[in-house]
């Protein structure tokens, strides 16, 4: 991948950071936004230059820098929600990229990063991209109106939809810290968990960019083929990641307590399925660095845990 136009992350967070990190590695410029000024110099630090953005407030739009982006730059909106701020979900996410896909001119390459939250299916079986989506969770809605939204506004504009499951990687590893503490685990022990490891989840978008046409296409591209599913080779039980974690750290085997009844983790195991990640594998990442969590692991705990 020796692409180095410039990028653009909206959404500098988790994931946006690591894309960043390795575009400008690449020799790209890398523009990253964040709604907070905070995180200005840890943005620099980096090498990035840091963009206050907020794609719910109008008054930010002036930062953002379209006039200097090269031709065909490279946009990633990976925007989580803020639930501390005063809009809604549908309001800030669909709502937000309505604004920003109305000053993007069309011959940028865009990867949005959606969630594979949107299939509702709870049976354990496995899904791709030709499954059908009926999430029952607001978040999975919403995300699934934002990607009609980018194809009923760009039909002919070069982007693509990453449905992306539960990213984990460096800092990053839920519930660790209890495994390694021998905490009781307030968590269904069955049902699968879909992972990709953070570097690539980045390696996707990276190689979603590298596959779209420029310049535009001149006719509408079927949403079908703009959408990938993003998850490792080996979906996995919860209570068999949990044990792992403890195998890897010297931990006792983990216990598990039943967890409340509103709990996000609850709500999160009704949607029980395996992702296939077949698309992305013979189209974007014929290898993954780390294509199952026992590899991903090895990597993450290598560093203490907090």
């Amino acid at each position: 991948m020796n692409d180095n136009t410039d990028v653009l992350v909206v959404g500098a967070g988790y994931l946006g950071r690591t894309v960043a990190q390795l575009s400008a590695a690449s020799g790209a410029k890398v523009y990253a936004t964040t709604r907070s000024k905070n995180r200005f110099a840890s943005l620099a630090d980096n090498g990035f230059h840091p963009i206050r953005f907020d794609w719910t407030d109008q008054a930010t739009y002036r930062n953002l820098p379209l006039p200097q982006l090269s031709a065909a730059a490279r946009v990633l909106v990976a925007v989580s929600y803020d639930r501390n701020g005063p809009l809604g979900r549908y309001e800030s996410q669909v709502g937000g990229l309505r604004n920003l896909l109305h000053l993007l001119p069309t011959d940028m390459r865009l990867c949005y990063i959606s969630t594979t939250g949107v299939y509702h299916q709870t049976d354990g079986r496995w899904v791709d991209e030709t499954s059908p989506t009926h999430p029952n969770r607001l978040g999975g809605r919403v995300h699934l109106q934002a990607e009609g939204l980018l194809h009923a506004q760009r039909p002919a504009a070069p982007w693509t939809v990453l449905r992306l499951a539960g990213i984990y990687g460096p800092g990053r590893v839920p519930r660790a810290a209890d495994v390694v503490a021998g905490r009781p685990i307030a968590s269904p022990e069955t049902g699968f968990l879909n992972l990709i490891h953070v570097r690539d989840a980045a390696r996707a978008v990276l190689a979603a960019w590298q596959t779209m046409s420029v310049p535009p296409q001149r006719v509408s591209i079927g949403m079908q083929s703009r959408l990938y599913v993003v998850a490792d080779d080996a979906p996995v039980v919860r209570g068999d990641f949990y044990r792992e974690i403890a195998r890897q750290c010297g931990a006792p085997p983990p216990r598990f307590v039943p967890p409340a009844a509103d709990a996000p983790v609850r709500m999160r195991s009704d949607s029980n399925k395996r992702v296939w990640n077949r698309k992305l594998r013979r189209e974007l990442l014929p290898g993954l660095d780390f294509p199952d969590y026992r590899s991903g692991l090895a990597d993450v705990l290598q560093a203490p845990i907090e």
